[in-house]
């Protein structure tokens, strides 16, 4: 069992269905209608769409910023489990995002919760989050990139690897497909 305390949360692709939001503004604003969630086989999308670069970087940029017509919406049960979790104690978000842009204000409606109870940490990379965990006394952290579990876990965090279709390489982590199953494995009290 994770203790709810010593546990922290990555935004994109464990909470926020940024994925689905990305393939959304494709279609809406681009007209581009034949990119499918299972084709992002890769956590670079360059890597595994056949794709303008310039369309993905302007997609990307209009999801952190923000400005998009489709609504970002949150993983199917993270919402109830977060908004449990933030009701008994203080919710951690450590994103490799730039910057917290309108996410932070984003995970606040959606989960019903006042600022006080969400703190979101924008580390602008990858390797960043560790660090920023260890000085939040953090143990655990649920994560979607591969990579960054295997520097995390250098580092004495233990992952959650989230599955997605862009980390189905073999892995040493406890692996949840779902937040029924991560809801599952983390004590409450």
């Amino acid at each position: 069992m994770i203790d709810s305390a010593s546990l922290a949360f990555d935004i994109d692709g464990v909470f926020a269905d940024t994925m689905t939001l990305f393939i959304d503004i494709a279609q809406e604003e681009y007209k581009i209608d034949n990119l499918r969630y299972e084709d992002i086989s890769r956590y670079y999308l360059e890597e595994c769409i056949d794709l303008n670069p310039e369309i993905i970087g302007e997609i990307i940029t209009k999801i952190l910023d923000g400005k998009h017509n489709a609504p970002l919406k949150p993983i199917d049960g993270s919402a109830q489990v977060l908004t449990r979790l933030g009701r008994s104690g203080r919710l951690l978000f450590v994103t490799a995002r730039p910057y917290p842009g309108p996410i932070h204000d984003w995970i606040l409606k959606t989960l019903h919760l006042d600022s006080e109870s969400v703190e979101v940490i924008a580390t602008g990379s990858f390797e960043a989050k560790a660090d920023v965990l260890l000085e939040k006394n953090i143990s655990f952290f649920v994560e979607d990139r591969l990579e960054t579990c295997f520097a995390l876990k250098e580092k004495g965090i233990t992952p959650v690897l989230f599955r997605q279709p862009w980390n189905r390489k073999k892995h040493p982590f406890v692996e949840v497909g779902n937040w029924e199953e991560l809801e599952a494995i983390i004590d409450f009290r």
